[in-house]
C-alpha cells in the first residue's frame, strides 16, 4: 500500500510527496475509504506550493495599502471600488477550486469565519467621522491595522512556520483530521480576502451613518 507523506520539496516548500498513489496528506492504512483525488482540479498554479517572490510582493503591496490608510482618507467611490477590485484579483489569483474531501471544507469554513470576525472587528476599530467636504473620512488605527496585517500575513507566517520546525506538527494534525495539503493555502487566502472585504463594507456603512448623524452640518459643508 502506498503512503502519502507531508514534507518539503527540494526548494524547501511545504508540499506532499506521493508514494504509491495514496491520498493527499493521508495514509491508506489510516483512511482506507478517503480519496480526495476526485477533487484535484488542474490549475494554472499549484495552490499548495510554497510562497514565491510574486507572493511576497503581493503581500507587501497589501500591507503598504494598510499603512497608507494610517492617515485620514475620504470614503469616496474610489476608496470602495479599488480595494475590492484588488481583493477580487488576489482571490481569483490563488483560489482556483475549493477542496471538499475529508475535513477540508471544515477547515476552510473555520478560517473563513475567522476572516469575517477579523473584518468586523477591524471595521469597527477603524476611526470614522463626517468630513468637511460632505464625505466621511476614515483612518486605520493600531488595532485595525494590526488585525489587517495579521490576516494578510497569515499565509506567510504559516509557510515560515512549516519551513522552520512546524512541518511535523502540521502533518500530524492534517492526517488526524483528514485535511488535504491544498486546503491550507485556500483557507488562509480566503480568510485574508474575507477580512479585507468585510472591513471595507463595514467602514463604508459606518461612513454613511456618520454623515447621517452629522445631519445639517454635513449638508452645509457640502454646499
Amino acid at each position: 500500500m502506498g503512503e502519502e507523506v507531508l514534507g518539503h520539496t527540494r526548494s524547501g516548500r511545504f508540499s506532499t510527496g506521493n508514494r504509491g498513489g495514496s491520498t493527499r496528506g493521508l495514509t491508506r492504512e489510516i483512511n482506507p475509504r478517503f480519496n480526495p483525488g476526485a477533487d484535484d482540479v488542474s490549475a494554472p498554479r499549484n495552490d499548495h506550493d510554497g510562497m514565491t517572490t510574486t507572493d511576497y510582493i503581493i503581500n507587501a503591496a497589501l500591507v503598504l495599502l494598510v499603512l497608507r490608510q494610517a492617515r485620514e482618507r475620504e470614503l469616496d467611490l474610489r476608496s470602495f471600488i479599488i480595494p475590492l477590485a484588488l481583493v477580487a484579483y488576489v482571490g481569483q489569483l490563488y483560489i482556483h477550486s475549493i477542496p471538499t474531501a475529508g475535513s477540508d471544507l471544515v477547515l476552510i469554513a473555520a478560517f473563513g469565519a475567522l476572516g469575517l470576525a477579523l473584518g468586523v472587528a477591524g471595521g469597527f476599530a477603524t476611526h470614522v467621522r463626517a468630513g468637511e467636504n460632505g464625505l466621511a473620512v476614515a483612518r486605520v488605527g493600531w488595532i485595525a491595522g494590526g488585525l489587517l496585517i495579521a490576516g494578510i500575513g497569515s499565509r506567510m507566517v504559516f509557510e515560515f512556520a512549516v519551513s522552520h520546525g512546524a512541518q511535523h506538527a502540521v502533518a500530524s494534525f492534517s492526517i488526524a483530521h483528514q485535511i488535504g495539503a491544498a486546503a491550507w493555502p485556500v483557507a488562509l487566502v480566503l480568510m485574508a480576502v474575507l477580512e479585507v472585504a468585510t472591513r471595507i463594507v463595514i467602514v463604508q456603512l459606518r461612513g454613511r451613518q456618520a454623515l447621517r448623524s452629522s445631519g445639517p452640518v454635513a449638508i452645509a459643508a457640502a454646499a
